[in-house]
Order: structure tokens, then sequence, then C-alpha cells
């Protein structure tokens, strides 16, 4: 009887340290608070969105907000203080052309972004070459038959300067050449949701945006060099127009930023939420 009594004691105290435990543990994933405010790429905006919603399930006492202009006021953002996380389609630690470093920045590395030429559903060409694109964006070919397609002029659509899906672009699939403005069937576009609707609403016109933002019937992705802009031929190297994406941070990040970047960094949501939006996980490159 002695025996049962004082494993049943035994039971009942080692349930209330495994409670307490659990409870402790529970309170000290909820303890997390705070507030992170997250400006730049649009391009990484769905991607900051979707985690953004899934953080904020697991910390209740954090609140996000996220906003995208393009990726250079990401870290402007940083520097001046009125934003934790600066998202920037390039390593904004670093020099890229047309940007100099945001020194005092650290560049957390988050996703693979791919991009991809896309053309309104009236053009009739499949497959465009990096020769060839860079004729059109310098305004040297300004027709579709020139390129195999239909007798009609070409829209030219692009990103406003500052843009990291334009900077990319110009650097992969345009070798680096340049984008010359013109005086007509030209247009400037602000975000990539921007670019999807113009594209989508101009007759005739090219453009470029990342993965996440192809659906639809009104636009349609063309190869480059005869390569399909898909996830799979990125990993295989075969397709060379894509980035890292980057959570710029002043300094090291700390507190509930430092938890939300590692949450994004996470195998959970690599392999998981980021893969759905037609990101890449980052350990998928070699």
């Amino acid at each position: 009887m002695k025996f049962f009594k004082k494993f049943s004691l035994v039971t009942v105290a080692s349930a209330v340290l495994l409670t307490s435990a659990l409870a402790g543990a529970a309170s000290a994933k909820d303890d997390l608070k705070g507030k992170i405010t997250i400006n730049g790429s649009t391009a990484l905006l769905p991607m900051t969105l979707q985690a953004a919603k899934e953080f904020q399930k697991l910390h209740p006492k954090v609140k996000i907000a996220a906003s995208g202009k393009g990726s250079v006021t990401g870290p402007q953002a940083v520097k001046k203080g009125i934003a934790e996380i600066g998202a920037c389609d390039w390593d904004a630690s670093k020099d890229v052309p047309g940007f100099k470093a945001f020194d005092g920045q650290v560049a957390n590395k988050v996703a693979v972004i791919p991009f991809a030429t896309i053309v309104n559903k009236s053009v009739k060409v499949d497959n465009l070459t990096t020769e060839q694109l860079k004729g059109i964006y310098s305004g040297k070919i300004t027709n579709w038959k020139d390129v195999g397609g239909s007798d009609e002029d070409i829209v030219v659509i692009t990103r406003s300067f500052g843009s990291g899906t334009r900077v990319n672009y110009q650097i992969k699939a345009l070798d680096g050449g340049d984008i010359v403005k013109k005086e007509k069937n030209y247009k400037e576009v602000g975000s990539s949701g921007d670019m999807k609707t113009a594209v989508a609403t101009t007759p005739n016109s090219i453009g470029y945006i990342d993965l996440t933002y192809i659906t639809g019937s009104d636009i349609k992705a063309v190869k480059h060099n005869g390569v399909e802009a898909t996830t799979a031929n990125v990993i295989n190297g075969k397709y060379k127009i894509w980035s890292y994406g980057y959570y710029m941070t002043k300094g090291q990040p700390t507190g509930a930023t430092k938890e939300f970047i590692e949450y994004v960094q996470s195998k959970k949501f690599q392999e998981s939420s980021l893969k759905k939006l037609k990101f890449i996980p980052i350990a998928a490159m070699k």
C-alpha cells in the first residue's frame, strides 16, 4: 500500500513538473513581443506577407507591418531608422551597378527569386535570346516581326530605377545591357503588381517579373535562350535569370526581428509556403 502511495505521489509530482515545464515553454514562446516594420522589394512581398501571417499566429504579441516600393527603399528605410528590415533583391551591403553599398547593414539571405520575361497574350513569340532582348530594351528592335512575331510595334514596359527586379534583369537577362527610355511605346512602373497589370492590359507589350506573379491567361512567360523559366531549371543551372533575396538589417538582427528572419530561413517555411509561392529554398542552390 505504501508503495502505491509513494508511486502515486511521484506520478503526480512528475505530472506537475511536466505541466509546469510545458506551460513555461508556451509562456516563453508567447512572451516574444515587438514591432517589425519591413519595407522594400515588391518581388519578395508575397513571401514576406505570408511569413508575417504565419509568424504572428505563433507570436500574437509581435506586430508586423510590411510594404513594398522597390528594393532600394528597403535598405534606405533601415538606414533612416524607419524599418527594422529592408527587403532587397540584391546584397545591399555590397556595391552593385547603379548603387553603392549601405555601410553597417547585414544581408540576411532568405530566398531564391526566379525572374522571367513576360509578354501580353497577343504576342506570338515564345522564345527570346539575350541579344534580342538587348535590342528590344535598347530601342534598336521595335517591331515583333524582327524577332519572329507579328508586324506590330513592341511596347516596352520596365521597372523604375531602384527596382531590384530591374537590377537583376539588366545584369542577367540583358547581360549588362542598357534600358533606354523612349518617347513612345515605353512605360515605367513602380512595382511587380503594376508590371503584371500593365503587361496584361497592354497589347503587344513586353516586361519582366518574378514567377510568383505569373498567373492568369493575360500574360505568359517566354523562354530565355531556349530555356523555360521554371524553378527546376534554376536549380539545375540551366536558367540564369534569378537572384537571392535578402532581408537587410542594421547590424546583426536581435529580438523579434531575429526570430522572424530565422523563421523565414527555417526548413519548415522554406520547404512549404515559400515553395508554394514559386520561390526556391536557399538550401536548394549549390
